[in-house]
């Protein structure tokens, strides 16, 4: 097995690093479970998203092998994502960080603290 670093500029572990750790990436992989989901079924979830960064999001992360892409011959085409093995352990990661975040809020100057309206 080979050695990775993620902080050594020509590792390509850099690039997947970068896609999951950017905005719409760890968001889409925290909300991404193994279960099959459809585009609008994520798109509902990471609110904010526009239809063309989920579909690049999901591109990146299905090249990096983070997320599995299956499409039915059907017409119209039913294409779903789930998480791979290795996308379910990134995945736990992100939605750590994502809680270690939300615990931490009240510790975070007021202008940061904020809850968003809904």
């Amino acid at each position: 097995m080979a050695d990775f670093d993620v902080f050594a500029k020509n590792c390509p572990s850099r690039r997947v690093f970068e896609h999951v750790t950017g905005r719409w990436g760890a968001l889409v992989l925290g909300r991404l479970t193994p279960e099959p989901q459809r585009f609008g079924e994520v798109r509902r979830q990471v609110e904010g998203i526009s239809d063309r960064m989920l579909t690049q999001t999901l591109r990146s992360l299905v090249d990096d092998g983070l997320v599995s892409r299956y499409s039915a011959g059907t017409n119209p085409p039913r294409t779903e994502y789930r998480l791979t093995d290795a996308g379910s352990e990134i995945a736990s990661a992100v939605q750590g960080l994502a809680l270690a975040v939300e615990r931490t809020m009240p510790q975070v100057p007021a202008r940061g603290n904020q809850a968003p309206a809904r």
